[in-house]
């Protein structure tokens, strides 16, 4: 989201049409100048990233124009309704950086609703309808036929007020009657025609215990609410565009003055190789598919932050995409591209060795140790430097190792030269083999003039390989995470979701070796393991097995895949 521009040598950040509405608002004095948002989120699961871009929106609006951002909890539905998710929301908030005015529940404004609902059928614009949900839909028309009436349409004002009464008493069973809002059943517009206000839950809700039984309908309670509580701008993804004239016509019943909250509509946040329906995102976890709803393949905020997401990152990435009134589909490369464009920046670069092998410097002193310094972060002046510990016998990458190399193999190969970082150059002198051919220690030589911050003699090397010593390293779990999904829209995929997932979206490797400086990382920590990726320290981690999370690798290998 575009924020006010404090340096005037930046250029300025152009408006989005929701920011030009409001400044628009703000110059015609509605609603007496006031600016209010609120982020209204079902407590029926893990807020996702998603819901991120509507937090940073609502949020950032009343933040700009010095307004209030209200949390409400749309909590209209206590079948799947639990205080986990409260709390899980709350937190999520709060991680990005944003607060709240006030805290408020649909269930506080229960008897407010059931009293609009009264005067509605006290109006003869409500009764109550006892035909059944397949009936309701099949009497409803088509978009391009009207609907037609209900047999109980026109059932007297008394008796719809008496039904209403014994609903919310628990005297008829659930889905027995509804209460329906007597429109237009040949509107154009569907959501005009006699839609549903309330319903019957036998199901105790988690605030209001079973005070309730009757429960009003989304597109009931969510103007009502908006007006209840003084919003100004109801900011909602483009789906309830339809929606928004009925918004609008329960207002219109309700309003006792000039004040109206108004809806705006933006884009969703849709992304490649992921799926954001909580249908899904809660199959996965019931079904064990996925560890839980902060596993870091999770697209949930919760999963991104275990991870290693930033909450800049997503900043970032809101900035980059932006809000519009059409919907897309953003590659999920983007918002990759936002988190190492943050933790370039930020994290500490270190030395580990994912898939290792020894190396042994055959003419380095035995017993022998040195104390390298390494450059924390080059790309920031002031992140300093830690020191690592040199030895005879080190860990490389089996990879940065080939007996039998093509010719533009610039790593470990007998004969051929490298420097190691923040050490030395050495050449390669052949490798040790176990009885099944694997390689199971290499050997070169140092040149002890070319030691980093000395003259290298005018030579110069094409490779240059991370490395830890042997006697200063420590073993770790590393858990390197992938795309969920092997096919780049899931959501339009015919197939069951459970088809599409990636197998290697998990590998974990035992066995790491990590250089000493990370014996004090905490959780969330996070790193740049040299020439492989970033990397956080996961809440699994035991004073006795440290576990490492990848955010994401260093470039993004599935674009060259793509490009094959």
């Amino acid at each position: 989201m575009s924020e006010t521009n404090l340096n005037p040598e930046e250029p300025k950040k152009s408006l989005n049409f929701i920011e030009v509405a409001v400044e628009n608002d703000l110059k015609e004095g509605k609603n007496d100048s006031r600016v209010q948002t609120r982020f209204p989120p079902e407590p029926n699961g893990y807020l996702h990233i998603g819901h991120a871009k509507a937090i940073c929106i609502d949020f950032g609006i009343a933040q700009k124009y010095g307004g209030v951002c209200n949390l409400r909890f749309d909590d209209t539905n206590p079948v799947k309704e639990e205080v986990e998710y409260v709390d899980s929301i709350m937190e999520d908030i709060q991680w990005l950086g944003y607060d709240w005015a006030n805290v408020y529940y649909a269930s506080d404004y229960f008897p407010q609703l059931w009293d609009f609902a009264v005067q509605l059928i006290k109006e003869g614009k409500a009764y109550i309808d006892e035909q059944s949900a397949e009936e309701i839909a099949k009497q409803k028309g088509t978009p391009t036929e009207p609907g037609t009436n209900s047999p109980y349409r026109n059932r007297p004002i008394e008796e719809s007020l008496d039904l209403f009464n014994k609903m919310n008493e628990g005297v008829f069973e659930e889905g027995s009657m509804v209460l329906r809002a007597k429109i237009d059943m040949a509107a154009a517009n569907m959501h005009f025609r006699d839609p549903i206000i309330y319903r019957i839950i036998k199901r105790p809700h988690h605030r209001t215990g079973s005070t309730w039984q009757a429960y009003p309908m989304y597109d009931f309670a969510h103007g009502q609410c908006d007006y209840f509580e003084g919003v100004t701008h109801s900011l909602c993804t483009l789906e309830f565009v339809p929606h928004r004239p009925l918004y609008d016509w329960f207002i219109d019943q309700l309003a006792t003055s000039d004040y109206r909250p108004h809806q705006y509509e933006f884009n969703k946040l849709q992304f490649t190789y992921t799926l954001l329906s909580k249908r899904n995102l809660r199959a996965m976890v019931e079904e064990g598919i996925l560890d839980g709803w902060d596993d870091p393949r999770m697209p949930t905020i919760s999963g991104f932050r275990r991870r290693g997401y930033t909450p800049e990152s997503i900043h970032i990435l809101m900035d980059k995409i932006g809000y519009t009134k059409y919907d897309g589909v953003n590659d999920i490369g983007l918002f990759e591209y936002s988190i190492r464009e943050d933790l370039n920046k930020k994290a500490t670069r270190v030395s580990a060795v994912l898939n290792p092998v020894k190396l042994v410097i055959t003419n380095y002193p035995e017993g022998k140790t040195e104390i390298m310094p390494a450059q924390n972060n080059p790309e920031d002046e002031n992140a300093g430097s830690h020191e690592i510990l040199f030895s005879r016998e080190l860990y490389i990458e089996r990879d940065d190792f080939m007996e039998d190399a093509p010719k533009k193999y610039f790593r470990l190969t007998p004969g051929n030269e490298v420097r190691l970082k923040n050490a030395y150059i050495v050449k390669c002198t052949g490798c040790k083999k176990d009885e099944a051919g694997n390689v199971i220690e290499v050997y070169a030589e140092y040149d002890e003039m070319t030691k980093s911050g000395m003259p290298d003699s005018g030579r110069k090397v094409k490779g240059t390989i991370h490395w830890v010593s042997e006697e200063g390293c420590f073993d770790a779990e590393v858990r390197l995470y992938d795309r969920l999904f092997m096919v780049e829209n899931p959501a339009d995929d015919e197939r069951d979701f459970r088809e599409l997932l990636n197998p290697d979206s998990l590998k974990v490797l035992k066995g790491c070796k990590m250089e000493s400086y990370l014996n004090d990382a905490k959780e969330g920590d996070k790193f740049q393991f040299q020439r492989t990726g970033y990397f956080c320290v996961d809440k699994d981690s035991t004073p006795e097995n440290m576990v490492f999370n990848r955010t994401v690798s260093l470039k993004d290998s599935w674009a060259k895949a793509k490009d094959r």
